[in-house]
C-alpha cells in the first residue's frame, strides 16, 4: 500500500490544477485561504473550540492551528504562513517535519497580524476564502468567498484523490475501534456517558476531535435523530443502543452508525432485516445512476419490511405509493463524506453553481447528484418509532391499517439506523466500514 508521502504530491498537483482553472475562469491571480481562528465566548476570557476551515485542511493536515494562511496560484509552489506564537500560557503547536512540508514555501509568524506583510501586494485580484470576512475586508481583500470560486471548489471536492481516500480509510479504522468499544460497554450495561468515554478512549479522540457530536442513545432515546444528551445514569433495563459516531484523520471524517438489541427478540430480528436492506442499498451505488433513485428504492424496500413484520396491514405497494414509509423514515438515505461530515457539492449539477433540488416528497435528502467514481458516500437507512410521526399517522386515513399494539411494544427500543462509508470506484465498491470487520 502506498504511503502518504507517495500519494500526497499527486493530491497537491490535483489541487493546483483545480486552482489554476478557477483562477483563469475568474480572472483572479491567487486564492488566499485562511485556517481561521477561534471565537471568544460571550462575557468570558476563553474561546470556543477551534474548527479549521475545510478549504485550508484540503491542502494539508494542519487542522488544529489557527491564524495560518495559504497563498496558492495553481502554478508556483504554494506559500504556507504558519502561526507559531511565543506563549507561556498555552501549549504551542510546533511546525512538525512531515511528509507535506516539501510541498510548501513555509513562512513562520509569531503574531497573527504579521501575515499582512506576506500577503500578495495587489489584493484586488486575490480571492479570500475563510470564515472571517470582516477581517479580510479590513486587510484589503475586495473578493471575499466569491461564489463562483466556492461553487467550483465544492463541486470538484466530491472527487477524492488517492491521498484523501487513504485518509478516510484511516478515519474509519479509528471509528471502528470506537464502535467496538462502545458496543462492549453497552452489553456491560454502561450508561450513555460511560459508552461515550469508552468510545473516545478507543479512538484516542477528545470530544472536540470527533467530526460531530456523537449520538449515544439507549432505549427510546434512539428515536431522537440527533440525540446528544449523554445521560450519566444507566437505565434500569437496557433494551437497545443506537450509536452514530465518527472519527477524524488528517481532517477527514468517518461517519458510522450501528444499532444493537440487548436481547434476542423481535427487535433484534428487525435489526437483522434492516442490515440486509442496508447492504442491498450499498450495492446500488453504481456509477452512472441516481442517488435520488436509490433513496426512493430505500422507501420501496422499507415498505416491504413494514409489511413483512406486520406493522402495516396493507400491500407493500400500497405502503410505498401512499408514502406511509415517511412516517417511519423521515431523513435522507445518506450524503457525501470527506473533509466535512455532510460534505459539500451534493446538490450541484455542475461546477458553475447550478443545482438540483431534492424532490418535494423527500426534502431532507442531502444529495441529488449522480453517482460517480472517486466519490464517497454514506448509506444510512433507518426505521424509527417517533411520537410526532406516529401521532400524525394515527390521524391519517391509514390509522386502521396500523398494528398499534406492535408499535407500542417497539417504542421502548426507539429505532434503528445502520450506516457505512462507501468509496465508489469505477469498477467496484469499497465498503470501508465493513472491510474493517464491523458487522
Amino acid at each position: 500500500m502506498s504511503s502518504f508521502s507517495d500519494l500526497y504530491p499527486q493530491h497537491i498537483a490535483e489541487l493546483q490544477k483545480r486552482t489554476a482553472t478557477i483562477l483563469a475562469r475568474q480572472g483572479a491571480s491567487s486564492l488566499v485561504i485562511h485556517s481561521g481562528h477561534a471565537g471568544r465566548i460571550f462575557l468570558d476570557d476563553m474561546n470556543y473550540p477551534f474548527k479549521c476551515n475545510p478549504h485550508f485542511k484540503h491542502w494539508l493536515p494542519v487542522t488544529e492551528t489557527p491564524h495560518c494562511w495559504l497563498i496558492v496560484n495553481g502554478e508556483d509552489k504554494p506559500t504556507l504562513v504558519f502561526y507559531q506564537p511565543l506563549d507561556f500560557w498555552h501549549k504551542v503547536t510546533p511546525l512538525a517535519q512531515d511528509f507535506w512540508n516539501d510541498s510548501f514555501n513555509i513562512k513562520v509568524i509569531s503574531k497573527p497580524d504579521q501575515v499582512k506583510a506576506l500577503l500578495p501586494t495587489d489584493l484586488s485580484s486575490s480571492v479570500y476564502i475563510g470564515a472571517h470576512q470582516d477581517m479580510a475586508k479590513e486587510y484589503g481583500f475586495s473578493q471575499v468567498n466569491t461564489q463562483p470560486v466556492l461553487d467550483y471548489l465544492h463541486y470538484h471536492r466530491a472527487y477524492k484523490t488517492d491521498y484523501e481516500l487513504a485518509c478516510m480509510r484511516e478515519s474509519n479504522k479509528l471509528a471502528v475501534l470506537g464502535h467496538m468499544a462502545a458496543r462492549d460497554c453497552f452489553f456491560d450495561k454502561g450508561s450513555e456517558f460511560d459508552i461515550q468515554l469508552a468510545y473516545l478512549k478507543a479512538t484516542g479522540h477528545g470530544e472536540n476531535d470527533v467530526p460531530y457530536g456523537n449520538i449515544i442513545a439507549l432505549n427510546e432515546n434512539a428515536a431522537i435523530l440527533h440525540y446528544t444528551v449523554l445521560e450519566k445514569q444507566a437505565p434500569q433495563q437496557h433494551h437497545s443502543f443506537l450509536i452514530d459516531a465518527g472519527a477524524s484523520f488528517h481532517g477527514y471524517a468517518a461517519d458510522i452508525t450501528r444499532t444493537y438489541a440487548f436481547a434476542e427478540n423481535r427487535f433484534a430480528e428487525l435489526i437483522s432485516a434492516m442490515n440486509r436492506l442496508q447492504l442491498q442499498l450499498v450495492d446500488g451505488l453504481v456509477p452512472g445512476t441516481s442517488y435520488v433513485d436509490l433513496h426512493i428504492e430505500n422507501h420501496r424496500l422499507l415498505a416491504q419490511l413494514l409489511v413483512d413484520f406486520n406493522f402495516i396491514n396493507l400491500s407493500a405497494e400500497q405502503v410505498f405509493e401512499q408514502g406511509i414509509t415517511r412516517y417511519f423514515f423521515p431523513h435522507g438515505l445518506g450524503h457525501h463524506l470527506g473533509l466535512q461530515v455532510h460534505d459539500m457539492g451534493g446538490f450541484m449539477k455542475d461546477d458553475t453553481g447550478a443545482t438540483v433540488a431534492a424532490p418535494e416528497q423527500h426534502p431532507f435528502l442531502r444529495t441529488t447528484r449522480g453517482i460517480e467514481g472517486k466519490q464517497v458516500f454514506t448509506i444510512e437507512p433507518g426505521l424509527y418509532f417517533i411520537d410526532e410521526f406516529l401521532t400524525n399517522l394515527s390521524n391519517s386515513e391509514f390509522n386502521n391499517a396500523v398494528n398499534w399494539a406492535l408499535i407500542e411494544e417497539m417504542k421502548k427500543f426507539g429505532g434503528i439506523r445502520i450506516e457505512d462509508n462507501i468509496i465508489v470506484h469505477d469498477d467496484r465498491l469499497e465498503n470501508m466500514t465493513r472491510d474493517l470487520g464491523l458487522a
